[in-house]
């Protein structure tokens, strides 16, 4: 078997949209990216979705040309994703956000709130807290973000950050604004439920991040290939094994714990919703790793250990 030559033809339409011609049959499918990048520069390779059907999913940049199902003239489908951002670089604009809107409510601007002097006295002792740990932990995903973290993909489209900074810009703002109000009651049980909060964040936090650090290990060599995570001789990641993703459960316990010490509502919600989306995203991991690794423990969950 020998190809050099691939046609690309438009997914929708199914106009040719380029023939290239002694194409090497070793070449990859980012090679061939760029090859029709050439041709084409509006449109670059993170924003192509290059397929073996219309309908079909996306063909990885490694995958090599003469090993796929093709004939002698390899038909390939070109879909635009629209223009595209890094993944580094959303999670910065994600993350600094959340911290810096907080500060604002936190520092009672008055342009914020508006009340009189009288009612702007000192806050109660867990405001502080809650601030140090809402800045805690968005300073923590900033410096994953930069340090730590290995993207499988290196982009996504750019309509999707102004939907992703509206959720997490928003709820910043909105938990900010009861938790740093003059009239905000500390939590009912006083001090122990602040304490027992205060450590379950941080216990959560320590996982998260040990979880991150092991999953980071597995693409240290730069590898993008999907490999099953194991516990390590960290006891944070000891979750591996009961759940797919421990990351999001540690996820989901840092703002369960930030609702028990805050005892606001909408700290709540904003805890039930990532909840929510985490659960899928763990689903979707789960079901992943399920599908490529036959071997994979039978005995794990996506998320909560021996329920879901």
């Amino acid at each position: 078997f020998v190809s050099s030559q691939v046609e690309i033809l438009d997914w929708e339409t199914k106009r040719q949209l380029c023939f290239l011609d002694k194409v090497e049959p070793n070449a990859t499918i980012r090679e061939i990216r760029l090859m029709f990048h050439k041709l084409y520069p509006r449109w670059y390779p993170a924003r192509q979705s290059i397929k073996l059907d219309p309908k079909g999913k996306s063909l990885k940049d490694e995958e090599i040309l003469q090993h796929l199902p093709v004939g002698t003239t390899a038909t390939l489908y070109f879909k635009d994703l629209g223009p595209q951002i890094g993944w580094t670089t959303v999670f910065l604009i994600e993350y600094t956000g959340p911290l810096f809107i907080y500060f604002l409510f936190y520092f009672r601007m008055t342009f914020v709130y508006g009340l009189e002097e009288r009612f702007t006295s000192s806050p109660h002792p867990v405001v502080n807290l809650a601030c140090i740990c809402h800045s805690f932990h968005y300073i923590k995903r900033l410096i994953e973000t930069v340090f730590v973290h290995r993207f499988s993909r290196g982009t996504m489209p750019l309509r999707n950050i102004v939907k992703n900074c509206l959720y997490y810009w928003g709820f910043a703002a909105w938990l900010a604004y009861y938790i740093n109000h003059p009239l905000y009651t500390p939590p009912s049980y006083g001090k122990k439920q602040i304490n027992f909060a205060v450590i379950m964040f941080l216990l959560c936090e320590a996982g998260n991040f040990s979880i991150h650090v092991a999953l980071s290990d597995l693409r240290r060599n730069g590898s993008k290939t999907c490999k099953i995570p194991y516990p390590t001789k960290n006891p944070f990641t000891w979750l591996f094994f009961f759940v797919s993703c421990p990351n999001y459960t540690y996820e989901v316990g840092t703002w369960i714990s930030f609702t028990i010490m805050t005892q606001c509502v909408p700290v709540g919600l904003f805890t039930l919703l990532c909840f929510i989306q985490m659960t899928i995203w763990a689903k979707d991991k789960h079901c992943t790793y399920l599908r490529e690794f036959k071997d994979y423990p039978s005995h794990r969950m996506p998320i909560i250990p021996f329920l879901l």
